[in-house]
């Protein structure tokens, strides 16, 4: 990428799709970065060649594992609370469709190597059960979604319980912050009106 390509702006979300993808990166993303930052700050000066040793790489990749079916909980649930205004009087006509998605994005990934099949399909089990909670109660404020999340992301912090500090609040404003700014760029980049209508029409 040359240096202007820095500056180019995304691309809008525009079908499923596109929607599909930006769940998918935006998971990842939301359960990776805190995970990698935290156990680099922890290292301090032996970061580096911490991060290297294959004891700490087989935790981080099981760890990412992990979390990322809570990535997808709470990317759900969050487009879901941007799409509700749009939902008319029926919100499940837009949450369904949306389910299977956001469990299409998980499926696209085989059973990770680290996991086991029946840990695999008990993570989208709970997945699939988050995602059919979010109707019995009102759309959260963005900041609120991942607080019943935070302890167990925390937990999942492949670095060795010794070297815990008391950082579980900056690990779920860690959590709250990037949910924000995920839900300001999918509004930059997507009409939410038109993607409940696309949804909607995939509701049968």
């Amino acid at each position: 990428m040359g240096l202007f390509g820095l500056f180019r702006s995304k691309p809008p979300i525009r079908d499923v799709g596109d929607l599909a993808d930006f769940i998918d990166a935006q998971a990842a993303f939301l359960i990776q970065k805190g995970m990698y930052e935290y156990a680099r700050a922890r290292s301090g000066p032996y970061a580096k060649s911490m991060m290297q040793e294959p004891e700490f790489v087989e935790t981080a990749n099981r760890s990412r594992w992990e979390g990322y079916p809570l990535g997808l909980a709470m990317l759900g649930e969050m487009i879901e609370g941007v799409l509700a205004p749009h939902a008319g009087d029926d919100r499940r006509a837009v949450l369904d469709p949306l389910i299977r998605l956001v469990l299409a994005v998980f499926d696209r990934y085989p059973v990770p190597p680290l996991l086991t099949p029946e840990e695999w399909a008990a993570a989208r089990e709970e997945l699939a059960l988050h995602l059919e909670r979010i109707s019995v109660h009102p759309p959260k404020r963005v900041i609120d979604i991942p607080v019943p999340f935070a302890v167990r992301y925390w937990n999942l912090m492949p670095i060795h319980k010794s070297m815990l500090s008391n950082d579980g609040p900056t690990s779920r404003s860690f959590l709250q912050l990037n949910l924000v700014h995920m839900r300001d760029e999918l509004i930059k980049r997507m009409d939410p009106a038109a993607m409940a209508g696309i949804l909607r029409a995939r509701a049968g």
